[in-house]
């Protein structure tokens, strides 16, 4: 599959919005969430998905089934060993930084494992125990793991609509406590101590829909070339959810329905509630029908240059939001605007800094891999 410019820039958006979220700042709140009860990590997921749907199902038909599963299985590896950096980047430096310092922010964020130590070293390589802000990429690395098998039936003919039906019921039952069921079970057969909220914020039965539903895409996408438009009446339901929830999320604010807790399950994160869900399905439908429209009259480089090297913008990212905590974490509420904006315009330049560095170690091996093979062409 050859680059698509405009998913990188998605992409990059993605990792821009991201990043501002997770900034110790005030621009953390206001822009959280700037599109709807939707937030850049469904895009993030999903985009992820509809891509290594694309390109291990061209793999898969041009090299067969086993060389996609290794090759999907490689790069789950790669990402587990980021995870993994990160993990005992936060487990050694940031948390000598927040015990030295007594900082809050620190000392919260590794609670569990300030007080398990080694349940939480092995639980965490093992992708069980996610501290906050370190809950994304295992749950990437998990899907990956499992991404051969769905990829692998929905070539069958016919095979998507089973991976999607099974897909889509695991969803509905994560709608009424299926976590917490497979959680208790987990507990009684191992003696697990993590905690069900140390597990990380996102509840996989539920998230996994979103990228059972990208990798499908992706991987229809490839195998079938031509596509075809929505109907009208399919856009222009989209285009009045999407906007009602835009101007919903700005008015009433990040918790649609105040104090009552039932109501605003519909619009959960963490469970991928319903109405939170046909959000983003509306905001999906609106950038597959417009976005072509856009992406072949405007370019936009630096979202591009983000989008190309996602792994490692993500990692430095988080590498960034956690030196950040360790340095002004429990001042953030008392922080004047030129202080926040200070502190967000360099965690930017620094993301923006890694994936020009990426970009570029990525395009000198693409060449010194090259140059045997021209050199033995060439004689």
């Amino acid at each position: 599959m050859s680059r698509r410019p405009e998913l990188d820039a998605l992409r990059g958006l993605m990792l821009i919005l991201i990043t501002v979220t997770h900034v110790p700042s005030i621009y953390g709140y206001w822009l959280s969430q700037p599109f709807g009860y939707v937030s850049a990590a469904e895009g993030f997921v999903f985009l992820s998905a509809y891509l290594v749907g694309a390109v291990y199902t061209r793999s898969a038909i041009e090299h067969g089934v086993d060389v996609m599963r290794s090759r999907l299985w490689r790069r789950a590896g790669l990402v587990w060993l980021c995870q993994a950096g990160m993990l005992l980047f936060l487990f050694t430096m940031i948390a000598q930084i927040g015990l030295r310092t007594d900082r809050k922010s620190i000392t919260n964020l590794i609670s569990f494992y300030l007080a398990e130590p080694i349940d939480a070293l092995w639980s965490g390589l093992a992708l069980i125990y996610n501290p906050p802000l370190l809950d994304i990429l295992p749950m990437y690395v998990l899907f990956m793991l499992g991404s051969p098998l769905a990829l692998t039936i929905g070539l069958r003919r016919r095979g998507w609509l089973l991976v999607l039906t099974v897909s889509l019921g695991l969803w509905l039952l994560a709608q009424f406590g299926l976590s917490q069921a497979t959680y208790n079970t987990v507990v009684r057969a191992i003696d697990l101590k993590v905690p069900l909220h140390e597990t990380g914020a996102f509840e996989l039965v539920a998230w996994q829909f979103l990228w059972i539903l990208g990798l499908w895409m992706g991987s229809r996408h490839e195998a079938i070339p031509d596509r075809h438009g929505f109907p009208g009446w399919l856009v222009g339901f989209a285009l009045v959810f999407a906007v009602t929830c835009l101007v919903w999320r700005h008015t009433v604010g990040q918790t649609p329905f105040g104090p009552h807790l039932e109501l605003n399950l519909l619009f959960d994160k963490w469970r991928l509630g319903p109405l939170r869900l046909l959000d983003f399905f509306a905001l999906l439908v609106i950038v597959a029908r417009f976005g072509p429209y856009i992406a072949a009259r405007w370019r936009f480089p630096m979202l591009e240059t983000l989008g190309r090297a996602s792994l490692p913008v993500f990692c430095a990212h988080i590498v960034l939001v956690l030196v950040a905590l360790s340095i002004i974490g429990d001042r953030t509420a008392t922080m004047p605007l030129w202080a926040d904006t200070i502190v967000l315009t360099l965690a930017l330049a620094g993301i923006y800094a890694v994936a020009l560095i990426s970009n570029r170690l990525d395009r000198e091996e693409k060449i010194a891999r090259a140059a045997p093979v021209n050199a033995r062409r060439g004689g």
